[in-house]
């Protein structure tokens, strides 16, 4: 370097890594980053980024090795250190928070212990002071009572609540730099946008430099100051946020903004009629987990909700997480009880209906689930998947049910597939999959439950344009429920807001995202990462 450059915290020069039979994953990638900067790496799902970030804390599965290549953290190449060495740089130096935070905290130990392992483990401090800075740092992270969660254990709290955990527990040993891995990915926008928000201001504070990986441009956006473009295990484009998100160089790039939601204005709006299904003043309670000593209080999660389906119409519920979007849509299905209310099914009641109508009823609604890898049987073809739900309908002969599946698997764009089983798939064709078994049987009301959330941008686009022109020819009635906005500006004909149980505004998607009436959808509108650039 020359007198009077500095040096960047993390400099990766010509990386290639491969797989142990030879595969390239990573090819002679370079990027930068500085100390105290925020940089994105973004990308599709597989396009390399989490193996050049996990590379960067010698964290590859033994399957994947680097093969050439640098990786300078300070200076020093994290690729010839010994493992004593990569160890102390662990944690200390760089940490990493991951997508997944109930995988990754282990649900056997208080959220206490783990917080202060990595703290005891790296610095010569007692358990009690240890405990005292874990306590601090989660009331850094806006933890509502600091002393009480470090006795808990995860699975008694929300997911943006882990994801703070994570973000304690890294944050706690001062790194030099942080790696967050996709970590807003399954929140809902609010929760997403005060994760970021404590993030950043975490970082700031201590000086640490954050290395986003993420699908999400908004977020790019808003929160990063320069962009790395990966496809394919190949750097495309880097640069400022500003002239990469507004001025691409690349196809890739200008697919990757393309794939944002776009509201679709050509949508046009149904004429009045009967609703197919309705919700009349729907009340669901949850019985909470008492023990031998004492019955605890039960939680009301729908409270008297009353919405309306016609033929043919798409209502996406939107709202945070436990507003009672997925309870409202398994209810309206029969999937789960009521303790109010009632759901009408083409002006029948669905509370008093014999054997046979309630029969009828299930063979007109299908669900699709969030996770289409935990939903779909891995033992099972995808022929065999999607042709389940035919033996419930008039007998077919072989050569005709073969072609009923054939004929969907083209229609959702899996021709050719039907012999595969669900983990030889990608996400966006798992769930492709998921939607025909769904819409095989011409069902007269489809729930649809967060079907994208877990997708990245260019397959989210994907699976909307499929979801809606399967909509469109097969006239099906929709609960589209997902926590984002812009995805359901794409489908919705009409916009329905829950928070905590209640429906709080509903109308046309026009008038729900033009001119919001109620402040929790204005709320969740802010929230909503779009590409204007950050200050």
């Amino acid at each position: 370097m020359t007198s009077g450059t500095s040096s960047p915290l993390l400099s990766i020069r010509d990386l290639r890594v491969t797989t142990s039979n030879g595969f390239p994953i990573l090819h002679d990638v370079s990027f930068d980053v500085e100390a105290g900067s925020i940089v994105a790496l973004v990308g599709e799902s597989g396009s390399g980024k989490t193996v050049a970030a996990r590379a960067s804390m010698r964290l590859l599965p033994k399957a994947i090795k680097p093969t050439s290549g640098e990786i300078l953290f300070q200076g020093r190449d994290v690729l010839t250190m010994s493992e004593a060495e990569i160890r102390k740089v662990r944690g200390a130096e760089i940490g990493m928070v991951f997508q997944e935070p109930m995988v990754s905290l282990n649900p056997a130990l208080t959220i206490g212990a783990q917080l202060v392992e990595g703290l005891r483990l790296h610095e010569k401090i007692g358990v009690e002071a240890a405990l005292e800075r874990a306590s601090e740092m989660l009331a850094r992270v806006k933890i509502p009572d600091p002393a009480a969660c470090l006795s808990a254990y995860p699975h008694q709290f929300s997911g943006g609540m882990r994801q703070r955990i994570m973000l304690a527990s890294v944050m706690l040993l001062r790194p030099k730099l942080l790696i967050a891995d996709e970590p807003t990915t399954a929140l809902d926008t609010l929760t997403q946008r005060e994760v970021m928000e404590i993030m950043v201001d975490l970082t700031r504070t201590f000086g640490t430099a954050v290395l986003l990986i993420t699908h999400n441009l908004g977020l790019v956006a808003q929160y990063a100051k320069k962009v790395i473009v990966l496809e394919r295990g190949k750097l495309i484009e880097t640069g400022s946020v500003e002239d990469v998100l507004h001025r691409p160089k690349e196809q890739y790039t200008r697919t990757l903004i393309d794939a944002l939601p776009k509201r679709d204005h050509d949508r046009k709006p149904l004429a009045a009629a009967a609703p197919l299904i309705e919700a009349r003043d729907v009340e669901v309670t949850f019985s909470g987990a008492g023990n031998m000593f004492s019955t605890a209080e039960k939680k009301l999660a729908v409270r008297g909700v009353s919405l309306g389906v016609q033929p043919g119409e798409v209502v996406a519920v939107v709202g945070g997480s436990g507003s009672g979007k997925t309870t409202l849509g398994r209810a309206m299905l029969g999937l789960l009880p009521l303790s109010g209310g009632d759901v009408l099914f083409r002006d029948r009641s669905m509370a008093s209906a014999d054997k046979v109508a309630a029969r009828d009823f299930r063979l007109q609604c299908q669900l699709v689930f969030q996770d289409p890898y935990s939903s779909l049987d891995p033992r099972q073809t995808i022929f065999d998947i999607v042709a389940e739900p035919l033996k419930h309908g008039p007998k077919l002969g072989r050569a005709e049910k073969t072609e009923r599946v054939k004929e969907m698997l083209n229609e959702v764009g899996l021709s050719g597939l039907s012999e595969r089983y669900p983990h030889a798939l990608s996400g966006g064709q798992r769930q492709r999959v998921a939607i025909a078994r769904a819409v095989i049987r011409n069902p007269a009301f489809v729930v649809a439950d967060e079907p994208v959330s877990a997708l990245d941008m260019t397959i989210q686009k994907q699976v909307l344009d499929l979801f809606r022109r399967l909509q469109e020819n097969h006239g099906f009635a929709c609960l589209f429920i997902s926590h984002d906005l812009g995805a359901v500006s794409r489908v919705a004909d009409r916009i329905v807001v829950m928070q905590q149980g209640l429906i709080v505004e509903q109308g046309s998607t026009g008038d729900v995202l033009d001119n919001p009436q109620h402040d929790y959808t204005r709320a969740l509108l802010e929230a909503t990462p779009t590409l204007g650039i950050a200050a």
